[in-house]
């Protein structure tokens, strides 16, 4: 049986859209038909809504993506200006980027274990599998010690997620896990340096749930740290209520992409006739007859008052493949230079004399 540190040999190295200008190939794309029209469609609809100066853009995130070399992307819509909020997935922002800003990686498997053939040896090894890509069980434990740590150090009481990966983010940077400092850079950190802020609906699905049941086990029946999903929520609608006029950039579906659709109807609850997302572009390669969030189509969140139909598009391929083209396309586009920082983070903190 091979040994931890022979199969830990080749990790994941993030696509750098910065490196690569494919305004020429998106462009020829046009020409094209199937999903490749598709895709220079989306791609001219976000660099659209980056251009549109009364836009806030809302990043949905959904599958694994972190792991899979996309996180670098991620990076730089964050500090380019090129999104406004994040909504995502526990495991994105948690057991895969603030993993890696702990200093450490995922690993790219073989033709077999990526099979599956060899998984009861992993699971001797304390390595997890994602399909073709391994993480470091014992690492990922040091990972759910440090939310708990976290969650130890803030005030006993409910927090919106938002609140919560923002303390994520101060706590790299109060322990040198920075770029600055040697270390990597991170969704969470940017997204803490540029106020942009960050939304885990179902946060306990991922490492931070962990850590999160260690710190209440803990503390019994004394005052704990909780984590508030309505409180998410009613955050997420006063940004839509501040800035009426919005985008959605998509990859997956499930709970960030109905999350980020549902304001408007939140909105008009709390009293405030919200516009439908102007602008909305999806990434899967989920199956539309089954209904789910996944694969539901934009036009059918028209349907429920949620989704404009002027500038949709669904892009029906594996995130690798299209987000570096569409992405890409906009930086080199130079779409977002004229865009002004919206900082929504500090609409959503407190006012401090």
């Amino acid at each position: 049986m091979p040994t931890k540190q022979e199969l830990l040999i080749n990790p994941i190295q993030h696509i750098d859209i910065k490196q690569h200008d494919v305004v020429a190939l998106v462009d020829a794309m046009e020409h094209m038909a199937f999903s490749s029209r598709d895709l220079h469609r989306a791609a001219s609809i976000y660099e659209r809504m980056l251009r549109d100066k009364e836009c806030g853009v809302i990043l949905c995130l959904a599958g694994s993506l972190i792991s899979a070399g996309l996180k670098q992307i991620f990076i730089d819509l964050i500090r380019n200006n090129m999104v406004d909020a994040v909504v995502s997935t526990g495991a994105n922002i948690v057991d895969q980027d603030f993993f890696e800003g702990l200093g450490y990686k995922h690993w790219i498997a073989d033709d077999i274990l990526k099979q599956g053939t060899e998984d009861g040896m992993l699971r001797e090894l304390m390595i997890d599998r994602i399909y073709d890509t391994l993480i470091d069980e014992e690492e990922l434990r040091i990972c759910d010690a440090t939310t708990e740590k976290i969650a130890d150090s803030l005030d006993p009481r409910p927090y919106s997620s938002r609140e919560f990966i923002r303390a994520m983010g101060a706590y790299l940077e109060a322990n040198g896990k920075t770029p600055e400092k040697g270390g990597v850079d991170t969704i969470v950190y940017a997204a803490y340096q540029k106020d942009v802020p960050i939304f885990c609906p179902a946060f306990s699905d991922c490492s931070a749930g962990f850590g999160l049941v260690a710190h209440q086990h803990a503390r019994q029946d004394k005052p704990k740290v909780s984590i508030d999903s309505a409180k998410d929520f009613y955050e997420i609608t006063q940004l839509k209520i501040a800035n009426p006029t919005t985008g959605l950039l998509m990859i997956g579906g499930g709970v960030p992409k109905n999350f980020a659709q549902d304001i408007v109807v939140a909105a008009d609850i709390l009293g405030t006739e919200a516009p439908m997302h102007k602008y909305a572009v999806q990434i899967t390669v989920a199956d539309v007859r089954d209904g789910a969030l996944s694969s539901s189509t934009l036009k059918e969140a028209s349907s429920w008052g949620k989704v404009d139909t002027t500038f949709e598009q669904m892009v029906y391929s594996e995130a690798t493949l299209a987000l570096p083209l569409v992405t890409g396309y906009a930086y080199h586009k130079k779409a977002h230079e004229a865009r002004p920082e919206r900082r929504w983070a500090r609409l959503l903190e407190p006012v401090t004399a």
